[in-house]
């Protein structure tokens, strides 16, 4: 039974690292994550043969399977099958930059199908090629929708690093198991930790409200006047 030895300056640097790793493996995830995300949503937009369905039925597996599942097989059944070694820390990003991009997929083609299709015919029949077309029409419109529903899923994905501890990654849960271990202090430590978790996920709310805001002021669809002025 672990002994109660009380809390120390050394636990708060252990929190700390804790945090930077947290923060370090949603970072990483999030901005690799978002991007695969939008390529898959721009591939499945545009139906492109083969690629199109191959990126739905991927999307489809890691959106509606555990992520612990996914850890434990990314953690241990790549070096088993494949002889490649993988640290904690690559598989968590691994693992986490693949959940957040099938969740980014849906975002992203779900606002790419939101944008009224006649203005894409319309710049079509002006013989608009379909970069322009991606990056004058949809984009700046779709991005519109698309923003609350990124900041919810990133959101999200901020708690679920939680589970990286299961595979031994040293983050703020994995930190919160070993302050527990050492004080046996559960009423103390893990308030702490859950509170660490809602700051995190409060500052992601509040950036998120702000690029909003930032967005809405830019006006790209305040311009749509002079999306066809085409040089």
């Amino acid at each position: 039974m672990p002994t109660q030895e009380g809390f120390n300056h050394f636990d708060l640097m252990l929190w700390l690292a804790g945090l930077g790793v947290t923060l370090s493996v949603f970072l990483i995830s999030s901005v690799f994550g978002c991007l695969l995300g939008t390529l898959m949503a721009i591939g499945r937009y545009y139906q492109v043969a083969v690629i199109g369905p191959l990126l739905f039925a991927i999307g489809e597996v890691l959106r509606n399977s555990p992520v612990i599942v996914q850890l434990f097989l990314v953690y241990f059944g790549i070096p088993m099958f494949f002889g490649i070694r993988i640290t904690q820390f690559d598989a968590a990003i691994l693992v986490l930059t693949a959940n957040t991009a099938a969740f980014m997929s849906v975002v992203g083609l779900s606002a790419l199908e939101s944008v009224d299709r006649e203005q894409v015919l319309t710049a079509r029949s002006f013989a608009l090629d379909e970069m322009d077309i991606l990056r004058r029409i949809l984009a700046p419109q779709a991005l519109i929708v698309a923003l609350p529903l990124t900041i919810g899923v990133l959101v999200n994905q901020a708690q679920v690093t939680s589970l990286i501890s299961v595979i031994g990654v040293a983050d703020l849960t994995r930190v919160g198991h070993i302050l527990n271990q050492k004080t046996f202090e559960p009423f103390i430590v893990w308030p702490v930790i859950g509170a660490t978790y809602l700051v995190i996920s409060l500052a992601i709310s509040a950036l998120g409200k702000h690029l909003q805001k930032r967005v809405k002021m830019s006006g790209p669809l305040a311009n749509q006047k002079e999306t066809f002025a085409f040089d």
